[in-house]
This record gives C-alpha cells, sequence and structure tokens, in this order.
C-alpha cells in the first residue's frame, strides 16, 4: 500500500493521539480506526491494523504506570485468565462473524460501564472491601464474569474496553485512578495482545500504515500516561466520564440510525 508524506503524517498523529486516550481513559480505537478507514484500508484489516498498533501504544504506557500497579496475585491470575480466554474468542469473531449484533449490544454495554464508574464506589462502600487487596470471593467471581464479557468485546473491537475496565475497579473498591489504569494497561495488553497474534497468523495488518501508526501511538501513550500522573485524580475521573458519555452517545446514535 503506497502512502505519501500527508496520509503518513495523518496516521502517525491519529496514532499518538489514541494511544493517548487509550492510556488515561479508553476509546482510542475511535480515532485509530476512521483514520485508517479514511485513508482506503478495508474495515476488517483496519481493525486489525488499528489492534496491533494501539496494542504497543498501550503496552508503552504501562512503563509510566509501573509504580501503581499494587494488585494481588489472588486478583491478577483469575482476570490475568480470562483476558486470554476473552481476547481469543473475540479475536475469532471478529474474522468470522458479521458486527451489527455487537453494534446493537454496545451502546447499553457503554452506557452501563460509564453509570458504573461514576457512582461505582458508592455501591463498593456497601460491601466495603477493596480489589486490590481483599476482594470478597463473590466479588472476585463477578469481576471475572465481567472480565470475560469485556475481553471478548475487546478482542473483537476494543473501541471502549478501557472504560469498562475502569468501571469494574471503581465497582469493586479501587479508588486510586492512576492504580486503576495500571491495572487497565495490563488487562487491556492481554486482550489485545492475543488478538495482535490471531490477526497477524491470519494475514489481516496492513503493515505500512500499522509501522507509522505504532510509532505514534508509542510517543502519545507513553506522554499521555507520564503526565497524566502530575493531574488531580478528580480531573482524570471527569475526562474519563466525559471520554465514556462521548462515546455512549456516538454508539447509540452508530446503532439505531
Amino acid at each position: 500500500m503506497y502512502l505519501d508524506l500527508h496520509t503518513a503524517i495523518f496516521l502517525f498523529f491519529a496514532g499518538a493521539l489514541g494511544g493517548a486516550l487509550n492510556a488515561v481513559a479508553g476509546g482510542g480505537s475511535f480515532v485509530a480506526f476512521p483514520a485508517l478507514l479514511f485513508t482506503g484500508v478495508p474495515p476488517i484489516p483496519a481493525n486489525a491494523t488499528n489492534t496491533v498498533a494501539l496494542w504497543v501504544g498501550v503496552t508503552a504506557s504501562g512503563g509510566a504506570y509501573r509504580k501503581h500497579l499494587d494488585i494481588s496475585r489472588r486478583v491478577m491470575v483469575p482476570l490475568a485468565i480470562t483476558s486470554v480466554i476473552g481476547g481469543i474468542a473475540g479475536a475469532y469473531l471478529l474474522l468470522h462473524t458479521p458486527a451489527q449484533t455487537f453494534l446493537r449490544v454496545l451502546p447499553w454495554l457503554m452506557l452501563g460501564a460509564t453509570l458504573l464508574f461514576m457512582f461505582g464506589n458508592r455501591l463498593s462502600r456497601r460491601s466495603g472491601g477493596s480489589m486490590a487487596r481483599d476482594a470478597s470471593t463473590s466479588a472476585l467471581a463477578v469481576a471475572t464474569i465481567f472480565e470475560l464479557i469485556v475481553s471478548v468485546y475487546g478482542g473483537y473491537f476494543g473501541g471502549g474496553v478501557g472504560i469498562l475496565n475502569l468501571a469494574m475497579f471503581a465497582a469493586l473498591g479501587m479508588t486510586d485512578i492512576h492504580a486503576m489504569n495500571a491495572l487497565k494497561v495490563v488487562l487491556s495488553g492481554i486482550i489485545n495482545g492475543i488478538a495482535v497474534i490471531t490477526f497477524i497468523i491470519y494475514g489481516a495488518v496492513v503493515w505500512k500504515p500499522c509501522g507509522i501508526m505504532t510509532a505514534g501511538a508509542i510517543c502519545g501513550g507513553y506522554l499521555a500516561a507520564h503526565y497524566s500522573q502530575k493531574l488531580p485524580g478528580s480531573w482524570i475521573r471527569a475526562f474519563v466520564i466525559v471520554v465514556g458519555t462521548s462515546m455512549t452517545a456516538y454508539f447509540f446514535w452508530r446503532a439505531y440510525h
């Protein structure tokens, strides 16, 4: 695929913005995926290419969050295993099924996630405990089931998967937005990493646009993760809510018009 200089610059900055969004809140695919479509990449290859590029960006942002990751093995292991299983299932669905059903369900999923993120801490106070260290068995079971749903969707498309995970963390008692982002980066990296392997095996990635967008995603992801930690947690939470609300409105419009 031939890329002129203007297209290459456009894809680089789309990747940078997508990587920055994913590092702080989620939703980077809503920038990177349309950018690839605009440059002439067909939908399914564009989705695969977008996933590969932003996965590298998310992984890069993880280095900036590493000091905030303080999750017990009891919590991390089942969530990680579930993310692997769901990521494989989602990538398989992308390559073998139409998208219409997911597009109908997605806006309701995003609406629920945004509301859960906004009010999740109030719910967790009633049950007590924090997901980070002393999650109850029932809370961990619910989190694992929810993570399976999130990871299937993440392997399939992935736009907004960060919002879904942040909502789950809030409902299960996590209050430090930077620690929540650290765990989100790990789980998103697992989910999309599995999808990346699947897409590469199936030859679905368009490599020239992918390389340019990956470079942008690395720059945007790491810088956004690093500098967001210097801002008050309330500002980051507000940004996540704005992004979640915007994505919910967009998906309702896309699914029902």
